[in-house]
This record gives structure tokens, C-alpha cells and sequence, in this order.
């Protein structure tokens, strides 16, 4: 086994396929088969299902995906600490929510830039529980989502707290005109949105279990429905009032722990000695 070995195999997880793989590492497919298959004989031990559509890991292939992980990382490491004028250099990949996306994007990316211009950053969006799947999956390096979440392959920092509050049309003035209209309309994203989830638990808190739904797949939609007087939602303050403050739209405060969330990032446990991912984590300790 070498190094390059372990690059293809890493190649051949990312993008599913033998022939994307050499096409990326600028060789041919039976180069890659060959390789995997010798990684195979040493390990004693299969690493893939192949089908005519797909590559997946076995059991011991996803084992071998996280040593191969780690193998990286501290090689990475060894590099920075043995050569003190070595920048920390490469891809990070990040997951965030879409309101913390156009929220916290841009700062997160003009930050990283001016502290180490040689990583170059891929950001996404997508539901929480997408997200955490991505990241164990090795789709994403990390994400930032609500927090807290508990799995045992997960590390978590929480980053900050935010405020959620109610969206309304400009002629509700309070909760309660909110909750006493004849029937009561929200405006929400898909099946999966957290803050979906946090709103149907307030309705639900208040007894309130028939509501007409609409569903908008974006912020700017949520909100233009809202205007429009379709509906109310529960979005962060914050995206709000810096992004939609010139808008006919009311916000309304909520109580308690639901008006409240963490932003938290997660990784996998084995990328904590990952020199990029240290790097992105110190942005958010100065």
C-alpha cells in the first residue's frame, strides 16, 4: 500500500465510480480497479459492491475510509509541524442551513480568506438531518447546524446562539390576534426545515392541530407570501432584520428555550486532527 493508493480509494468513495475517479486523478480505470483490488489483497478483505450503476463501501471499506482519513490528516499535520513555514493549504468542504448560509456565508468566507488564502472553500446548503448525513458520509468535512445533536461518530462545537421569532403580515400585532384568527395559515419550507419543526411544536403547544400550510422552498418566497398576507412562519431574527428589514412584515418575540437555537458545528471524530479543519475552528476562537 502507498499513499496514492489510499488517494484513489478516497476517489472512488467521493464520487461513486471507478471512471470519475481516474478521470479526476488523471489516470485510466484499470489503474484504479488494479489498485483498489491490491488494497483488497493486503487487507484480506473486500471493499466495495459493484453494481453496473454504482460503487457503495462495504462494512470494512467505510473502516477503511476512516483510518485512510485519519492517515491524511496526520500526515498533513506533520507536514505543518515540521516545517514551520509550510501554509495550511487545500479544500474544506461546508454544510450550512440555508438562512445561516446567506447569514453567516460571507463572513465565514472573507474571514477564512484573509487567514489563510490558500484553502479554498465549498459551502452548501440543505436540511439539518441532510447535512449530518453528509458529513458522516464524508460528503462534507463539517457543518454548522442547530445544535445539539448526539451521535457517537460526531463531534460538536457550539458556535452562537441565536433568536427565532414569528413572521407575520404588518396587520397582526400580537401571538394572540396570531393565534385567534378564524383559522390560522402558515407559510413554511419543505419536510425536514428545522424551523418548520420548532413552528408545528409551538402550534402544537397551543393546542392548534388543523392549519392551512403553504410550502415555499426559499427564504425570499417564505417572506413574500408572508407580505402578501398568506401566512406567518418562524424564521431567526437576525436573517430578518439584516436582510428583509424594508419589508411589510412584522416580528413577533417568542419565550423560552423554543425561542431560542445553537449554531453548532460537527464533524467526524477522526478529522480532529485535520490541520483545515483546526484552522476553520480558530476563526471562531479569535
Amino acid at each position: 500500500m502507498n499513499l496514492n493508493d489510499l488517494k484513489l480509494f478516497e476517489a472512488v468513495v467521493h464520487y461513486g465510480s471507478f471512471t470519475k475517479a481516474a478521470e479526476v486523478m488523471f489516470t485510466v480505470q484499470s489503474n484504479v480497479t488494479a489498485r483498489i483490488k491490491r488494497l483488497e489483497r493486503e487487507f484480506g478483505t473486500t471493499l466495495f459492491v459493484r453494481t453496473p450503476r454504482k460503487v457503495e463501501l462495504t462494512a470494512a471499506g467505510k473502516s477503511m475510509l476512516n483510518y485512510s482519513k485519519q492517515i491524511n490528516n496526520l500526515l498533513e499535520a506533520a507536514k505543518l509541524s515540521l516545517s514551520k513555514d509550510q501554509p495550511v493549504k487545500g479544500e474544506f468542504r461546508l454544510g450550512f442551513l440555508e438562512t445561516t448560509l446567506t447569514q453567516q456565508g460571507p463572513k465565514v468566507v472573507n474571514r477564512m480568506a484573509e487567514a489563510y488564502p490558500l484553502i479554498n472553500l465549498h459551502l452548501t446548503s440543505g436540511m439539518r438531518d441532510t447535512l449530518v448525513c453528509q458529513v458522516l458520509n464524508y460528503q462534507l468535512d463539517a457543518a454548522l447546524i442547530p445544535g445539539p445533536i448526539r451521535h457517537e461518530e460526531l463531534e460538536q462545537l457550539p458556535i452562537n446562539d441565536e433568536r427565532i421569532v414569528i413572521v407575520t403580515p404588518m396587520h397582526i400585532h400580537t401571538l394572540e390576534d396570531l393565534l385567534a384568527q378564524p383559522q390560522v395559515k402558515v407559510v413554511v419550507s419543505s419536510e425536514g426545515c428545522f424551523f418548520r419543526a420548532r413552528l408545528e411544536a409551538w402550534l402544537m403547544s397551543h393546542n392548534i392541530m388543523d392549519y392551512h400550510k403553504t410550502v415555499v422552498n426559499s427564504v425570499e418566497g417564505v417572506i413574500s407570501f408572508i407580505e402578501s398576507g398568506i401566512g406567518f412562519s418562524m424564521l431567526p431574527e437576525e436573517i430578518i432584520s439584516t436582510f428583509y428589514s424594508g419589508r411589510k412584515v412584522r416580528m413577533l418575540p417568542l419565550q423560552n428555550e423554543i425561542g431560542t437555537f445553537s449554531n453548532t458545528l460537527i464533524y467526524r471524530k477522526e478529522s480532529a486532527t485535520s490541520p483545515i479543519l483546526n484552522a476553520f475552528i480558530g476563526l471562531f476562537h479569535t
